[in-house]
């Protein structure tokens, strides 16, 4: 498959992509070590060129028709829909994952688009009938956009960002992750055919250096970052200091629970696996803390285990792979780092729990998929791992099951297996977490509200709300006629 990239990326400012003044840093296979293209990282002077023409688009992108802010949207999505194949093969060699993964990204994506696209048709104000006339609440845009985003999903990330800001009226500067930059600027080749200049702007760079001059320059609007719950708090502070709307989308150690009421044990260990290890694990809603009842402990656990066993790691292009390569060798090893600290902690190793050498990817970190069987207190169940490693905790009491569920720093999504609807309503009315999924874990459609609970994030994506997070309201009060003289007669 021919990759369509440029042997290198400076800034997208302005319709055009720039020169730049920063250093030069690789974009390369993970698996393969191979090098795909070099990119310019971004720093103050490109940032300063990115905001001042998003500032200077921002008017009349703002007073340009919503239904026309529609259709540019809806060409954007009829576009990339005809270019997915090449896109998902992008993304697969860009950040190691299979590629029938990164192909699904391409949908969600589009359907992103498509849906802000008809939502903002609908995203009006509200008013009222007063004494003496009336008053409108009109929405507004914020201005300039600061979006930070991962790189794990990254045309579902570039996407989620772009389509309801830009709906809204605002005008965006994005920084794609640096190890996953690649379907972002090619994505800019086709915003300069379709949007005004200055309307959408990608710069390229690490966070430390990009995103930090970015989320502190002086001519933004509003923060949106998707990421780490430790680099969360860092843009939620830069937002404090500046007064400024944040929205933050990040970490997660999802519960999911069976009751013991289940009997399809094989779908249920399918999609329990489908919920810890796509992705490769390296998901911030991951279900990676099982909890199951005992009494049907051992059948299912049977069956999620002889599934993982069956599961074939092999190269992102292998249309047998189950699991693929993970991000870098800095998350690899992350990963089996706190594999070896479930083992000291004492958790039982199930599966897994090694990494797999790739015949022509010896560079890339292909992790098994792991399972422990765990308690709540060890470390493997109360941090972020961003990998293939599943803690499991068996339960017979329900109090204390759920107390356990929601004993987490993080909240922002569950997951549960029943029959007995009631049941099923109660336990996701006190889960504290942002979705709640009965039956079909990563049930997440366009139109679902998607945030976090606790250090799991603020506001919410990939709905209506979210282009509430990204306007203001005005009221406007109309009199019908001056009233009478009261304050001095």
């Amino acid at each position: 498959m021919q990759l369509g990239l440029d042997k290198h990326y400076g800034p997208f400012i302005d319709n055009r992509f720039a020169t730049g003044s920063g250093e030069r840093f690789d974009a390369r296979d993970p698996a393969t070590g191979e090098l795909l293209a070099t990119l310019t990282e971004c720093g103050a002077a490109e940032v300063d060129a990115a905001v001042a023409a998003a500032r200077a688009a921002q008017p009349g992108w703002a007073a340009t028709p919503i239904e026309e802010r529609s259709r540019l949207l809806w060409t954007l999505a009829d576009r990339l829909a005809g270019d997915m194949t090449r896109r998902a093969h992008i993304d697969a060699h860009d950040i190691g994952r299979r590629l029938g993964e990164t192909t699904y990204d391409q949908i969600i994506a589009v359907g992103h688009y498509r849906y802000f696209a008809a939502a903002i048709m609908t995203h009006e104000g509200f008013g009222r009938a007063i004494p003496n006339g009336h008053f409108i609440a009109k929405r507004e845009p914020l201005g300039v956009c600061a979006q930070v985003v991962p790189w794990n999903v990254p045309t579902i990330m570039a996407a989620a960002k772009i389509a309801p800001a830009v709906a809204a009226g605002n005008t965006v500067v994005l920084k794609p992750d640096e190890h996953a930059s690649l379907s972002t600027m090619e994505l800019c080749k086709l915003i300069a055919e379709i949007f005004p200049p200055g309307v959408i702007n990608v710069i390229p760079g690490r966070g430390a250096v990009t995103g930090q001059a970015l989320i502190h320059h002086k001519g933004v609007a509003k923060i949106s970052f998707t990421g780490s719950t430790e680099v969360g708090r860092l843009m939620a502070a830069a937002g404090a200091e500046a007064l400024l709307p944040v929205t933050l989308e990040l970490g997660g150690k999802s519960a999911n629970i069976v009751f013991p009421d289940v009997t399809d044990f094989d779908a249920i260990a399918d999609n329990v696996a489908f919920a810890a290890m796509y992705c490769n694990g390296q998901s911030c809603l991951a279900g990676t803390r099982l909890f199951v009842h005992e009494d049907v402990y051992r059948p299912l656990m049977d069956a999620l285990c002889s599934r993982l066993a069956r599961a074939v790691v092999a190269a992102p292009f292998d249309e047998k792979a189950t699991l693929s390569c993970l991000v870098s060798e800095k998350q690899g090893r992350r990963v089996l780092d706190y594999i070896d600290v479930g083992r000291k902690e004492g958790a039982r190793l199930l599966t897994g729990g090694s990494r797999r050498q790739i015949a022509g990817c010896e560079a890339g970190y292909f992790i098994e998929p792991t399972v422990f069987e765990a308690r709540n207190d060890m470390r493997i169940c109360r941090e972020e791992i961003f990998g293939p490693v599943l803690s499991v905790i068996r339960w017979s009491d329900y109090e204390v099951m759920l107390a356990q569920a929601n004993d987490s720093t993080y909240g922002l999504a569950a997951g549960l297996y029943t029959r007995d609807i009631s049941r099923a309503l109660d336990t996701a009315d006190r889960l504290q977490a942002g979705s709640v999924w009965v039956n079909q874990y990563f049930n997440l459609m366009n139109g679902t509200p998607f945030g976090g609970y606790k250090q799991s994030g603020l506001g919410r994506e990939f709905c209506h709300e979210t282009l509430n997070y990204y306007t203001q309201l005005k009221s406007i009060t109309l009199a019908k006629s001056v009233p009478s003289p009261f304050y001095v007669r």
